[in-house]
């Protein structure tokens, strides 16, 4: 998954109504600390950009409706050369799938490539 999809991800499982639900006692206390964490470093690269904190609230509330503003978003701000935030993006993505991180499925590596996608459930076109 590329680090911009990982955040968008993470945040949308983290804003989700219920997705803690799930977890084990344990590991909900460590889920609630690692997205306060990641929310909390993508609050941090917005700081300033008033459109960007609107697409990130608004996103919290309704992430289908903003997935597509806030991966915009980060792309702009730079999020997948920021290293402690697709950290914290991964981390927290573990801890909520437990099997998917055992796979491999969230440690991903792609540099200097066109036309790529990854992901589940994709379709793409390219035209070079």
């Amino acid at each position: 998954m590329d680090p911009v999809t990982l955040i968008v991800t993470a945040l949308a499982a983290g804003a989700s109504a219920g997705a803690l639900d799930a977890l084990t006692d344990d590991t909900k206390d460590a889920a609630r600390a690692a997205y306060g964490k990641l929310h909390d470093l993508v609050k941090k690269l917005f700081h300033g950009n008033a459109s960007a904190e609107v697409i990130l609230a608004e996103h919290q509330a309704d992430p289908k409706a903003f997935e597509a503003g806030l991966a915009k978003k980060l792309t702009d701000a730079g999020a997948s050369g920021d290293d402690a935030l697709v950290a914290a993006a991964r981390a927290f993505m573990e801890l909520m799938d437990q099997t998917g991180a055992k796979s491999g499925k969230y440690n991903v590596t792609i540099k200097d490539s066109t036309g790529v996608q990854v992901g589940d459930h994709n379709i793409q076109h390219n035209t070079f």
